[in-house]
């Protein structure tokens, strides 16, 4: 059967895929709130639906038509768990660098090209060490960067992978957070170190704007988030911005491929805009190493 999207029962001119899990009826990211598993719709946090109330008590199941998320996922029981397992997997690795200290650091950090003080040896992307452009995504040192990122990242990051589905959020959050390291490798000091998941939270900021738009909602939050964040950017000293900006600009244009697909050909459409995105992207770290003299 055809995917079908349904709109919010209370917003009849919101599309969406997402159910209540208590009583199944169709919910926009304004009236979803957050559960113990899944969402639930006001009606139902207020206690205002009926003990009894089910699918049938609203009239037909919406997965009796298939309904997806506003991009095409498939909606879960828990939309956060993406989420969940990234700020795991970014705590766990900060615990890590705490336990063996600052050599973890070095080892999986972005750099271009670089002499270690005390062998001399060769190190960074221009020496083949590629995977230094998606670790340093998972990489804090002070406390208050991985406490920003990942209060950041539960925020924004719940409410998108819900809109989005799972695989459609996590390949947003990496392309988002590869933009950010292709950008710095490109435009900084090649022996100038970087790390962290600013690149891709500012990716989801981005998503997050174009999501708001699709779905008509009031723009001014989020800008104003934008605009401050970027204002932090450019005037505190020792952030790379160019981490900020490619996961900005990159983020920006994989959510807006993803929520304005045609349905009758959204997954190429979807996925064909992330693989243009990793293609740029792939040719920007090709042209950066070319430049460096090793």
């Amino acid at each position: 059967m055809e995917d079908q999207a349904v709109c919010c029962y209370r917003h009849p001119q919101r599309e969406t895929g997402i159910t209540c899990t208590r009583c199944e009826r169709p919910i926009c990211p304004e009236c979803m709130i957050s559960a113990s598993v899944g969402f639930q719709c006001p009606d139902c946090v207020g206690g205002r639906a009926s003990a009894g109330a089910g699918p049938a008590a609203h009239g037909p199941s919406p997965r009796a038509s298939q309904p997806r998320t506003l991009a095409g996922g498939v909606i879960t029981s828990d939309p956060r768990l993406v989420t969940k397992i990234l700020v795991g997997l970014n705590l766990v690795i900060w615990f890590a660098v705490l336990a063996v200290g600052d050599r973890l650091v070095n080892d999986l950090d972005l750099v271009g090209y670089a002499s270690l003080p005390h062998s001399g040896e060769a190190v960074g992307v221009a020496d083949g060490q590629w995977y230094r452009l998606v670790t340093s995504v998972f990489l804090h040192q002070a406390p208050m960067h991985i406490a920003f990122n990942m209060l950041s990242l539960w925020w924004i990051g719940g409410p998108l992978e819900a809109a989005l589905g799972r695989a459609r959020y996590l390949s947003l959050y990496l392309l988002s957070g590869l933009g950010g390291s292709a950008l710095s490798y490109l435009l900084a000091a090649e022996n100038q170190p970087s790390l962290g998941a600013s690149g891709a939270i500012f990716g989801l900021l981005g998503a997050t704007a174009v999501l708001m738009r699709r779905l008509q909602y009031d723009m001014r939050p989020v800008i104003a988030l934008l605009a401050l964040n970027l204002l932090f950017t450019f005037t505190w000293a020792g952030i790379a911005w160019q981490a900020h900006v490619g996961g900005l600009v990159v983020g920006t244009a994989v959510a807006y491929g993803m929520v304005h697909a045609p349905r009758e050909r959204r997954a190429l459409v979807q996925w064909g805009t992330c693989a243009v995105m990793l293609i740029a992207m792939v040719a920007v770290i090709w042209i950066r190493t070319l430049q460096i003299p090793t």
